[in-house]
C-alpha cells in the first residue's frame, strides 16, 4: 500500500535527481547549439528510442514541429518510431535491429541530425542507427544515462542524464528535452 512516506520519499529522490541537471549546461546547451545549427542550415532533426525513450522522441519531436512555448514556425522533425506500419514490417523483413538504420538511411541526409535516446546507451538498434548516421556524415546527438557507453562514443555530442534508475533517467531526460526545445526556438525563431 502506497503511503504518504513513500510518496513524499519518491518526490525528493525526483527532485534530487533533477537538481543534478545543473552540471549539465555545458553539454545542453552544446547539444542545443547543434541542433539549432542543424536546422538553421536547412536539415531536418530525426530522433529514435525505444520504449519509454521512443515516446521522448516523440515528445522532443511534437514541441519542434508545433511550439512549446511560443507561437513560431514549426521545425523540420522526424521521429524514427511513430509509424506502426513502417517499423513493424522493417523488423519482420530485415530485423528489429536494423529497422532504424533502414529509416535513417531513406530518409537522412547531410545536414541532418540523429537524436537517439537510450537510457543505457547500449540499446543495439539504437548504437545501430547512430552507426548509419555517421556513415551518411549525419550528426548524432545522444541523450543517455550516467558515464560513458557506445552510443555516446558514437555521438558528436551527448548529455549524460543523472539517475540511478531507468525511471529517474527518463524524468531527467524529459526536463532536459523541454531545455533543449526552449534554447532550439529561441535560436532557430528569436523573439
Amino acid at each position: 500500500m502506497m503511503t504518504p512516506d513513500l510518496i513524499a520519499e519518491l518526490i525528493n529522490r525526483s527532485q534530487a535527481n533533477i537538481t543534478q541537471i545543473n552540471g549539465l549546461i555545458p553539454a545542453i546547451t552544446d547539444a542545443a547549439n547543434f541542433a539549432a545549427k542543424c536546422l538553421l542550415g536547412g536539415g531536418k532533426i530525426l530522433a529514435c528510442g525505444n520504449g519509454g525513450s521512443a515516446a521522448d522522441a516523440s515528445h522532443l519531436v511534437a514541441e519542434l514541429v508545433g511550439r512549446l512555448s511560443r507561437e513560431r514556425p514549426g521545425m523540420a522533425a522526424i521521429t524514427l518510431n511513430s509509424d506502426l506500419a513502417v517499423s513493424t514490417s522493417l523488423a519482420n523483413d530485415y530485423s528489429y535491429e536494423k529497422g532504424l538504420v533502414r529509416q535513417v538511411e531513406a530518409l537522412g541526409a547531410n545536414g541532418d541530425l540523429l537524436v537517439a535516446i537510450s537510457t543505457s546507451g547500449r540499446s543495439p538498434n539504437i548504437i545501430a542507427a547512430a552507426r548509419a548516421a555517421r556513415i551518411k556524415t549525419i550528426k548524432v546527438l545522444s541523450l543517455t544515462g550516467p558515464g560513458q557507453s557506445e552510443l555516446s562514443t558514437l555521438s558528436d555530442t551527448y548529455i549524460n542524464a543523472p539517475g540511478s534508475s531507468t525511471q529517474l533517467i527518463q524524468e531527467a531526460h524529459g526536463v532536459i528535452i523541454h531545455i533543449l526545445c526552449t534554447l532550439i526556438e529561441d535560436i532557430v525563431h528569436p523573439a
